[in-house]
């Protein structure tokens, strides 16, 4: 029986695969930094943006110009691309062995108060990729506003072998 490793694809990449998903390329920074680190046995990714294709698909406050549906939707994709920065730099995700904070960053209307709501977005999605590994600590946290006008943005940091 040929596992997913013997095909040369990742288990990680895989299980992506069967939900749909893909690693994107790693979005290019928009200023000055690198998208993720390694120290240790740990990467620390850069907080990555709800890039598709290198183009952000919503600008706006979560509460307002952006629901809070569609903004769970894009902390996913920030997930996905944080992923993608995490192989960046240790080359496989199956070397991952725990996803270990989450922190997410909600533009939000002054009145919206469902920041938690939003990152389950990106929480959910590892859960669903990783199993136990993807269970994290987390944060969730309303700002004014963020680069680019992005309603959302997710920063990781992974564990690994």
């Amino acid at each position: 029986m040929e596992t997913a490793k013997t095909q040369g694809t990742s288990r990680i990449e895989a299980r992506l695969a069967e939900l749909g998903l893909t690693l994107p390329a790693v979005a290019a920074p928009v200023a000055t930094y690198v998208p993720a680190v390694v120290s240790g046995n740990h990467v620390y990714t850069s907080g990555q943006l709800p890039f598709i294709d290198g183009k952000l698909t919503d600008t706006g406050k979560v509460g307002a110009e952006v629901s809070a549906e569609d903004a769970k939707r894009l902390a996913a994709v920030c997930a996905i691309n944080a992923l993608a920065a995490v192989k960046s730099v240790i080359g496989d995700l199956d070397r991952v062995t725990r996803i270990v904070k989450v922190v997410g960053f909600v533009a939000s209307d002054p009145s919206f108060s469902g920041q938690p709501g939003v990152i389950n977005g990106a929480s959910e999605l590892l859960g669903e990729v990783f199993g136990e590994v993807g269970v994290h600590a987390r944060s969730a946290v309303g700002v004014s506003v963020l680069p680019l006008d992005s309603p959302v943005e997710v920063e990781l940091i992974a564990e690994f072998q």
